[in-house]
């Protein structure tokens, strides 16, 4: 067994701060480089312009830092194959969250006009480029996953896949960002929104830590508490978002807040009042931490940084 959740080594921020931003780093290495290729030789040199303004953007990457975490867990020997395949992984993830963002965006979505502190796709570029570019990148996420230089495993590359799209369709990220707008239209209550926001944000958070896990071999039983950790921090980290809408600092966060309240849309803060939100957002983390500790064998270097994640998950500012 890994170690308990109260035995787990301390990780400052500081120091979780700069592993995540070294893990990120390699992430947007292999997406420049392959939004380079594709300028090469692709048509539309615009289209490539908009996936890559939508991807590399500053984001902190932290499904991609939970792909790298879950295969770090499982497997203490990498060798180079398997560090350029799991950054292909994680490369993955960032581009379908990325497409998730664009659309997002949109007028027809949550019509935002900034994300990052940056004019949304939409508006850098065209409404009809934006959508496309959330096309490409959402292609192009399963494209990285299915390539034989991601894994020699076809087995393995098709779990990636499955896994992937499990996460992102209708039972998934698509799924619940259809509840979200049902939610403007009738109230929901509190089951139904922890529902939504499982499938709308959880969904693709839990993922990324199972794929690492999926890419590094895991039996079964580590699988399951992979799954409960990811579910646990998608959890909190959406209510830590929600938080960030009521109560956080615009200029931090960088994109306009109250949404959710003008918007009416369906948050566990509107439920419980900011207090207990807060409260249920350290409940998870003690689930995901708990999880952590019941994965046998795990690595206690990538223990220690993923018990921090859930921390810092419900203390950053933006």
């Amino acid at each position: 067994m890994g170690l308990a959740s109260d035995q787990q080594p301390k990780l400052g921020e500081e120091e979780l701060s700069r592993h995540i931003g070294a893990m990120a780093m390699q992430t947007d290495a292999l997406l420049d480089a392959i939004f380079t290729n594709y300028k090469t030789s692709h048509a539309s040199g615009r289209l490539v312009d908009a996936m890559a303004y939508a991807t590399l953007n500053g984001g902190k990457r932290i499904r991609a830092y939970l792909v790298y975490g879950g295969a770090g867990l499982i497997n203490r020997q990498s060798d180079e194959a398997s560090q350029q395949g799991i950054a292909r992984v994680a490369a993955a993830f960032e581009c379908l969250h990325a497409y998730s963002l664009i659309h997002d965006d949109l007028p027809a979505m949550d019509d935002a006009a900034t994300r990052r502190g940056k004019p949304s796709c939409h508006l850098a570029f065209d409404e009809a480029t934006a959508i496309l570019a959330g096309d490409a990148l959402q292609t192009l996420a399963f494209a990285l996953l299915a390539d034989p230089d991601t894994h020699a495993n076809d087995r393995i590359r098709a779990d990636l896949v499955l896994e992937l799209a499990g996460a992102a369709g209708c039972a998934g990220m698509a799924g619940g960002q259809m509840l979200d707008l049902e939610a403007e239209t009738r109230r929901f209550n509190q089951s139904e929104t922890m529902q939504m926001q499982a499938l709308k944000t959880g969904a693709l958070i839990a993922s990324s830590v199972l794929a690492g896990g999926r890419f590094a071999g895991a039996d079964q039983v580590s699988l399951s508490h992979l799954k409960t950790y990811g579910q646990a921090i998608g959890q909190a980290f959406q209510i830590a978002d929600d938080l960030l809408d009521a109560d956080g600092d615009e200029a931090l966060v960088g994109k306009p807040l109250g949404q959710d309240d003008w918007r009416g849309k369906a948050t566990l803060v509107a439920h419980l009042g900011l207090n207990a939100a807060r409260d249920e957002a350290q409940r998870q983390v003690r689930l995901a931490k708990e999880a952590l500790g019941c994965i046998p064998n795990a690595d206690p270097h990538w223990q220690a940084h993923l018990t921090a994640l859930a921390d810092f998950i419900i203390t950053r500012k933006a």
